[in-house]
Formats: structure tokens, C-alpha cells, sequence
């Protein structure tokens, strides 16, 4: 496949992600497919704005959301722009491309009371399964962290005397998020329920690990946190990225200053972190409706 230099590119030189990766050749395998499908063309330097555009309308026919449909345009501009770096091909044609405007939408999260009877109120499984589902939970809610900084911490990577947890977020970036005395407390207990249950060394290395030993995986954590939130709200996103929103909302509420918040998130600029500031006007507009006599 003409993409696969550019995957290791991405891969080895950029530090992408294993999901990125993913989505990046899934994007490319789409594309190519296409193109030499309709037009039987199967070099990069055959390729047109032309054949570009017709793909992106045969996406829009097939209803995908325009942020789906921008998000592999974003892949493709990224392929051509190192496609003209390693001199593949002499013009980009991804200059004459323009992506589809898209609807802006506010991050879903979950009411504060919510999250307080879903962690105080429902019951989690007896013993060391209740007690880690618990607190995956609970870290996600507590420090915003992404599903696979978490999947990837290590009990080493937990400062009980500093109160603060240490992630390697996208591209291999290390950042240090602080945790209350009582998160430090939910997790020296579960480190220790763990040392019970598992004496293999191995099992001690991650911090989360299945009832086998083994490290927990995207989908089990996935699926974990549906079923969760699904029995104290009916949003229909009930992932970990809302819990992350969860937080960085509450945060933001709660008075904290928005660099603050790009800083603990990972945020590589302070426009993605932006984006929770409409939460907070939403719901000063809704106080104001409610208080003011003349609204």
C-alpha cells in the first residue's frame, strides 16, 4: 500500500497513538480503495483534487457526520503534506480542498449530583472488582484523564506523598495531575486489595489489571463506564472522554482558571480547552432565567 511509510512515519518519527494510527489508515485504506475502485487509480501521483472532492461527496451521500468526514480530510492532508516532503508528488492537491462546515456541539457531561449518587449511592461488586471499578471511576471523574493514560498507568507513577499521579499523554508528553488525600486513601486500598488477590509481580507493574492480572484494554474500561453512568443518566454518550468533559466542566464552574485546566487535560493549545466554556455560559444563562424577574 502507498501509505504504509507514511503510518511508520506517523508512528515512529510523530509518536502517534495506536488509535490514531488506526484511524489514520483506516482513512487512507477508505480512500485508496475508492479511487481505484471508480477511477482505477492506484498511484499517488495520479491523484486530483478532483477524485479527492468525489469521495468526500460519496461520504456526505452516505449521511456520515461532517465531523467524520472532516476528521479523514484531516488524514489526507496530513499523507499528502509528507507525500510532498519525501518528494512522492510535486503539487498538493489538498490545497483546493475545503471541508465541510461543521455544527458546533457542547460537550456532553454529567450533572455533579449525578456523579455523587453514582459514586456514593449505587453499588459497586464486593471486593477487589467493586473496589477497582470504583476507582477507575473515580480517577476519571477526579482528574480528567483519557481512557488510555489510564489503561497505561503504572503504581509507580502514583506519588502518595506529593498527592499527584504521573501520565504519558499523546505524543509521549509526561504531565503531573494532583489528587486529593482522599483519592491517595481509595488507592492505597485498592493497591493493597490487589497485593491480596495477585502475589505475581507482573500484575503489580500496571496499575489497573483485569480479575486475571492482565492490564486492562480500551473496550473492557469502555463498556465498564457505560454500564455505570447508564444507571443515573440517559445521555446516550456515556463514555470516559465524558467523564474527562465531567471534570474539566466542574472544574471551570467551580472558578478554576481555563489555563489551569488546559494544563492538567494535556490540551497541546488552549482552543480545545475553550470549548467547555460554553457549558459554563449555558448554565449561567439558565440561573439567569431562573432568578432574574425580568428574563
Amino acid at each position: 500500500m502507498p501509505y504504509q511509510k507514511f503510518l511508520r512515519y506517523l508512528q515512529y518519527e510523530k509518536r502517534f497513538s495506536t488509535h490514531t494510527l488506526t484511524a489514520y489508515g483506516t482513512d487512507l485504506k477508505q480512500f485508496f480503495y475508492f479511487i481505484k475502485t471508480t477511477y482505477q487509480v492506484e498511484t499517488v501521483s495520479e491523484i486530483t483534487h478532483f477524485f479527492i472532492r468525489s469521495w468526500i461527496v460519496s461520504l456526505l451521500d452516505q449521511k456520515l457526520d461532517s465531523r467524520t468526514v472532516n476528521r479523514k480530510i484531516s488524514s489526507l492532508k496530513t499523507f499528502f503534506r509528507f507525500l510532498q516532503r519525501e518528494k512522492a508528488i510535486s503539487h498538493n492537491p489538498m490545497l483546493k480542498i475545503i471541508a465541510p462546515k461543521t455544527a458546533k456541539k457542547l460537550p456532553v457531561f454529567v450533572d455533579r449530583h449525578k456523579m455523587d449518587q453514582l459514586l456514593d449511592g449505587i453499588p459497586f461488586k464486593e471486593g477487589f472488582e467493586g473496589i477497582r471499578d470504583k476507582l477507575v471511576i473515580n480517577l476519571f471523574y477526579q482528574t480528567g484523564m483519557r481512557l488510555s493514560e489510564l489503561i497505561n498507568l503504572k503504581e509507580s507513577d502514583v506519588d502518595v506523598f506529593n498527592l499527584t499521579v504521573k501520565v504519558l499523554g499523546k505524543r509521549n508528553k509526561e504531565r503531573v495531575i494532583p489528587i486529593t488525600p482522599e483519592m491517595k486513601d481509595e488507592i492505597s486500598l485498592y493497591i493493597l486489595e490487589k497485593k491480596k488477590v495477585f502475589t505475581d509481580i507482573s500484575s503489580q507493574l500496571y496499575l489497573f489489571v483485569r480479575n486475571d492480572g492482565n492490564k486492562l484494554y480500551p473496550k473492557f474500561v469502555y463498556r465498564l463506564v457505560n454500564i455505570m453512568l447508564s444507571q443515573v443518566t440517559t445521555n446516550k454518550k456515556r463514555s470516559p472522554h465524558v467523564l474527562r468533559h465531567t471534570f474539566a466542566t466542574e472544574m471551570l464552574n467551580s472558578g478554576a482558571q481555563i489555563n489551569a485546566i488546559k494544563e492538567i487535560l494535556g490540551h497541546s493549545s488552549l482552543a480545545a480547552t475553550q470549548v467547555y466554556t460554553h457549558n459554563s455560559i449555558e448554565k449561567l444563562k439558565n440561573i439567569y432565567k431562573q432568578a432574574h424577574p425580568k428574563a
